[in-house]
């Protein structure tokens, strides 16, 4: 029950700074957001604030920033058509009610001649009772359109997402990646402080209990001269000699407090995957100054891009293969793990999480949001944008071909980890 209550919430967290990302823009550039929605399939809580409505969702696999201009949510009123107008005091159109009319008893019908309520908003027609006069209606900027009791804002076309400029639509999109990349550095701040920062000084750091090193004497802060002779320079020198001789008697010529001691110490032989080595335990030191912790977050965050950029590399030259790929079952059961290993083990596997979430949504496969951007470089380069239903395709047949790799990949994890276990 713990791994299902942390696998939810570190999928949640990643989902709502990704999607918090393109909203905080979006609401920058003046878009009109209809949904920010946290999961996918059936609300299970929804609340409405101003004019968005916040919701969580079922199934803890994704979300989304639902824009202005970006669905076709928006009917069209076409000539013909009957329905209902209720005027505020000022005479504006406040409420469009196309069905159910009977539920406002004040509002006046009337025989559409023609609609226009992203431009002009204005609504003309002839009125019911009246004369043959085609009337006029001016159509308030926050009008709800009533449709099987659901009301919907419309939105004039200042608050679409297609009538912004190419750089905020670009950045309102970019938004949700970057921000996972933001929510990385914050949490490897955070382990900064509380862990400080390994460095590669060629001291003695924590030691771990009942090791070989604890057992000899050692105390934390102890400076290494040399080991057997050979001079050490930094930790990994260390790391290197003491994994070479398991069971060997090594001296080490340590410095503390500005004496000189001579410390023997016979590292524990251990075995791992065929290969033996030797451990004393003793972890890496660490430095908690402000400056250096204030870095780490950057640095972590920009070492591991680094990495999975490699991995990618290799995925696209044939050196990994796609069966070692992990989906949401694989994500699930590496939770699982690291859950055991304590919270701040836990912390650092969703800054990795969210470093790999913010890389695969920037890389140019439609449907993802660096495919967005790559339509927007297109658009730049030929000054102007390229036909909606043609891109549209392009993100339909993007996304049913992630789909149909996210089955394969949650097939190789259940397989992996139910089937051949």
């Amino acid at each position: 029950m713990n791994t299902v209550i942390a696998f939810i919430i570190i999928f949640g967290a990643l989902v709502f700074f990704h999607e918090l990302g393109h909203f905080i823009f979006a609401k920058r550039s003046g878009i009109l957001v209809r949904e920010f929605a946290i999961g996918m399939g059936p609300k299970v809580f929804s609340h409405k604030t101003k004019e968005t409505l916040y919701t969580i969702r079922l199934l803890p696999i994704g979300g989304y920033v639902r824009m202005a201009g970006e669905d076709p949510e928006m009917l069209e009123i076409k000539p013909g058509h009957r329905i209902g107008l209720l005027l505020d005091k000022e005479g504006l159109v406040e409420k469009v009610i196309l069905q159910g009319k009977d539920r406002f008893p004040n509002a006046r019908t009337i025989e559409v001649e023609s609609a226009d309520l992203e431009h002009d908003l204005v609504v003309k027609g002839y009125e019911d009772g009246e004369d043959e006069t085609v009337k006029t209606f001016r159509v308030s900027r926050e009008a709800m359109i009533v449709e099987d009791q659901v009301e919907t804002q419309i939105a004039p076309w200042d608050r679409q997402f297609g009538s912004k400029k190419l750089s905020a639509r670009a950045m309102t999109i970019f938004a949700g990646p970057m921000m996972n990349f933001v929510l990385a550095i914050v949490i490897f701040t955070i382990l900064g402080f509380i862990q400080g920062v390994q460095v590669n000084d060629p001291l003695i750091g924590k030691l771990l209990p009942d090791g070989a090193a604890q057992e000899a004497g050692f105390k934390e802060g102890d400076t290494v001269l040399s080991i057997d002779g050979a001079e050490i320079s930094n930790f990994e020198d260390i790391t290197e000699i003491v994994r070479s001789h398991p069971g060997e008697e090594l001296v080490f010529t340590v410095e503390r407090d500005g004496a000189t001691l001579d410390i023997p110490v016979t590292p524990k032989r251990e075995v791992a995957e065929g290969e033996e080595f030797g451990l004393i335990g003793v972890q890496a030191p660490v430095d908690k100054s402000i400056s250096k912790v204030a870095f780490n977050g950057f640095s972590e965050t920009y070492l591991l891009t680094i990495e999975i950029f490699k991995i990618l590399g290799k995925l696209v030259t044939g050196q990994f293969s796609i069966d070692m790929l992990a989906g949401p079952v694989g994500i699930y059961k590496t939770t699982e793990t690291v859950a055991q290993s304590g919270v701040l083990l836990l912390m650092r596997w969703t800054g990795l999480l969210s470093i790999n979430l913010g890389i695969m949504n920037l890389l140019p496969v439609p449907a993802l949001d660096g495919g967005r951007l790559l339509f927007f470089g297109i658009e730049a380069l030929r000054g102007k944008p390229i036909d909606r239903q043609k891109e549209g395709l392009v993100h339909f047949i993007g996304f049913a071909l992630l789909m149909v790799l996210m089955i394969v990949v949650t097939w190789n994890d259940i397989q992996r980890f139910f089937i051949f276990k």
